[in-house]
């Protein structure tokens, strides 16, 4: 064991648990974790995707720094975050297996390799809601109408049944270890 990582080495010389020790055994926050962070991972990547698609459908029409190419953009960004820090963090949750340190170790070093990039991620939506909000709020006032917020509910209601399935799945995965 002496030429694996630290976080190998933690792993082997821990406790023999279900999952991290941090859990302190709690079984109920186990699935919690697990549930949150693969839904986080999973909503993320839809709407990464939903929005990559429609900046590429329209991108003739939403030109650079237009208020749809901004909101877009931003909803990219924000939803890249998560998708990296609930993925990195899912994955620890997912494979981590006390008899199997090495890999165990190489899933936390991966996560902690990730997190500045979810950070990074984060805070460049910051820095661009930002920089757009004082411009975004002018434009918002010129002309005010209704939003339908329901256009969007099919997606919603597949990100609620994605939810409830991995919600299940995590809930059988910590019973069963």
């Amino acid at each position: 064991m002496s030429n694996t990582s630290f976080a190998a080495q933690a792993v082997a010389n821990g406790p023999r648990t279900i999952a991290q020790p941090s859990f302190e055994g709690m079984g109920w926050l186990v699935v919690i974790n697990l549930a949150v962070m693969t839904i986080g991972t999973l909503v993320g990547l839809m709407v990464v995707m939903k929005l990559v698609g429609d900046g590429c459908k329209h991108r003739h029409l939403d030109t650079w720094l237009s208020p749809a190419w901004i909101y877009r953009a931003l909803g990219i960004l924000f939803a890249c975050a998560i998708t990296v820090r609930c993925g990195a963090e899912a994955l620890t949750l997912w494979g981590y297996d006390a008899r199997d340190p090495v890999t165990s170790g190489f899933y936390a070093t991966v996560k902690r390799l990730f997190d500045p990039f979810a950070v990074t991620f984060g805070l460049s939506g910051l820095g661009l809601y930002i920089c757009s909000e004082p411009g975004m709020i002018e434009q918002q006032r010129k002309e005010p109408f209704a939003i339908d917020m329901w256009l969007a509910w099919p997606m919603i209601r597949r990100m609620l049944w994605l939810g409830l399935g991995t919600f299940l799945a995590a809930v059988g995965v910590v019973s069963t270890r």
